[in-house]
């Protein structure tokens, strides 16, 4: 074996790819080559300088694939035709959302639990679709076309919603006294076809939209990546904005003019969001497709499952990593010491020495690759407490609208539709937003020292808090409403109580800065902190808790429905609130979200961020 000397001068001549591998072999610090690529480039230093200040440095193109400048592209001057894009697609998707309860119990004859778990799936399912177009934006299409793609199948379910609500042929027949025709095989097979093509076509929007809006702020510049911070405030406000249209014009429209118009007017904004889209093409930054996420980290797996037994060296310098990253798209992540039985996939075998040859990913896998899979890891736990939250957020659009509808819903000769209380939620959100940009992040920054003023795990852990409060006040409205039902022995009679529906607004305005903090949280933690090739994915995990949220919600319903009903009883949700005990419902979720914020807690403090090179 040569000595350090010997290795030096050849390292000065330039060695061949196969003699290069000996220096993993040698155990040679990969500090030395650092050094010798830094005196190879020392010429190119001031050249590309200069190209760093007109060019991106995150590696973004134009839609043709060309370095795109910084001056003319991205930054704020992008960000309105997605930020309106968002806004349209929201005031869509919440024009059906907000009040597809009342359309399943008025128009198709549901009962309350049926229509609140026929929501909660459809909900669950339309969170659960991202998944798809994120790992088609992360792997093949890029995020521009993916939304593209499915903005057009969101455009067609949203037509055929509108026909089965507007076509007579397609709905129940109306009531007749207390007797109530359920909708037939047919009319129930268009209403959810419509539906569910929806959900599909939400799915390549979700995951995309907030990580495109991020991409057009450079990673690599001080100066955007605090802008970066912003975006993301006013992303979740624009988001807010259709939905405060639709919670309150759009739902009086559907209760006072009609299903048929109250469903064509989202599909008309559907129309308008497509536009905006493709209006800012020349503006944007797009980044380009790494490659399958899925494929990478199966790969990972395989090849850490092929090197089992043998041992990982103590300096972690000796696995094996590029001197750029092999994965498009993607900066280089430094090597955690968490999970070392991952990255026996990085470790050289003395056959794959030999031959020189390490292009097999089933069998080695670079650093970076190895980390992509660690990272995934570590935010599990992270993840996994914001599906109690997303339960919670749930109610909003499902028992919170079946306890407005037993309250006093009138103002003089006007009747407040339930669902248009949301609309506080969505007043709470709007005022946050700015409060939150403008005023607590500059004073947290002065005590915490963080540019954005809180970490976004701290961020997410207030909001997690405010989801207690939030079931707590739910609860106790709903414990005065029942003791009025009983004072004026109106528990048999199924009719609303004399108790205003304003008296919800708490609960709407606390679940609306709970938001502000936990959904805010969550669209920065879980682009920041993942790998670059995997933000579409990683974006649409975060998404992903609030489908198993809206699924941890019908699976609760079901099982206190089965259990509080046993021997007869009435149970905790019946369709007569007024026999029930929907606080014990809320009490339930109250005491799940204490629990989960505790939980929250713990894993927060053992979370080590990611370290990209």
């Amino acid at each position: 074996m040569g000595s350090v000397e010997e290795v030096r001068s050849l390292l000065e001549e330039g060695l061949t790819q196969a003699q290069r591998s000996l220096r993993l072999h040698l155990g040679l610090s990969r500090t030395y080559w650092v050094f010798i690529d830094r005196k190879n480039k020392y010429g190119g230093e001031k050249q590309q300088n200069k190209s760093s200040e007109l060019y991106t440095g995150d590696g973004s193109v134009d839609i043709s694939g060309k370095p795109v400048l910084k001056q003319n592209t991205g930054k704020w001057r992008a960000c309105p035709f997605i930020l309106g894009t968002e806004c349209c697609e929201r005031l869509a998707y919440y024009g059906i959302a907000t009040n597809l309860v009342s359309y399943l119990t008025n128009k198709l004859h549901e009962g309350n639990v049926s229509a609140a778990r026929n929501v909660t799936t459809w909900s669950g399912t339309c969170y659960l679709t991202p998944l798809i177009g994120a790992v088609l934006a992360d792997a093949y299409w890029g995020r521009y076309w993916t939304i593209a793609a499915f903005s057009t199948i969101y455009l067609i379910g949203m037509c055929t919603l509108t026909l089965s609500a507007s076509i007579p042929a397609f709905m129940p027949a109306d009531c007749v006294g207390s007797a109530c025709p359920s909708a037939t095989p047919a009319q129930y097979a268009v209403f959810f076809l419509g539906l569910y093509l929806i959900a599909l076509g939400t799915g390549g929007i979700k995951p995309c939209v907030s990580s495109f809006g991020a991409d057009q702020f450079d990673d690599t510049d001080p100066k955007e990546r605090v802008k970066k911070g912003s975006f993301f405030n006013w992303f979740y406000l624009s988001i807010n904005i259709g939905s405060l249209v639709s919670s309150s014009l759009i739902v009086w429209i559907q209760d006072n003019a009609g299903w048929g118009l109250g469903f064509g007017i989202p599909t008309l904004f559907m129309g308008i969001a497509i536009a905006s889209f493709f209006a800012g093409t020349p503006l944007y930054r797009f980044q380009k497709p790494g490659g399958s996420p899925l494929t990478r980290m199966c790969q990972v797996l395989a090849a850490s499952f092929r090197k089992w037994n043998m041992e990982v060296p103590g300096d972690s310098s000796l696995l094996y990593e590029t001197q750029t990253s092999a994965i498009e798209g993607s900066r280089k992540i430094e090597h955690s010491d968490e999970l070392k039985c991952l990255d026996k996939a990085a470790v050289l075998s003395d056959a794959e020495i030999k031959s020189g040859d390490f292009s097999n990913s089933w069998k080695l896998c670079t650093v970076t690759q190895v980390e992509e899979l660690k990272i995934l890891i570590r935010m599990f736990p992270i993840w996994a407490t914001g599906i109690v939250f997303s339960a919670v957020y749930a109610q909003m659009s499902t028992m919170f609208v079946e306890q407005g509808m037993m309250m006093d819903t009138s103002i003089g000769s006007f009747t407040i539709p339930p669902a248009s209380l949301s609309t506080f939620d969505v007043i709470s959100v709007i005022f946050w937003v700015p409060v939150y940009d403008r005023v607590i992040v500059p004073i947290a920054r002065k005590f915490t020292g963080k540019e954005r003023g809180f970490s976004e795990l701290q961020r997410m852990g207030i909001g997690l808090f405010l989801s207690v409060l939030c079931m707590s006040a739910a609860a106790v409205v709903e414990i005065n409403r029942l003791q009025i039902a009983r004072e004026l022995g109106l528990v048999e009679k199924g009719v609303a109580v004399p108790m205003s529906i304003f008296w919800q607004i708490p609960q709407y305005f606390l679940l609306g800065a709970a938001e502000i903090f936990t959904f805010i949280g969550q669209l920065e933690f879980f682009y920041d902190q993942s790998p670059d090739a995997m933000r579409s994915l990683c974006s649409a995990l975060s998404l992903l808790t609030t489908s198993l949220g809206n699924y941890l919600s019908s699976f609760i319903l079901t099982v206190v429905t089965y259990l509080s009903t046993r021997g007869g009883k009435a149970g905790w949700i019946p369709d007569n609130l007024n026999e029930g005990h929907l606080d014990y419902f809320f009490w339930l979720l109250a005491g799940l979200s204490f629990l989960n914020m505790l939980v929250y807690i713990v894993c927060a403090k053992k979370y080590k961020s990611k370290k990209a090179s």
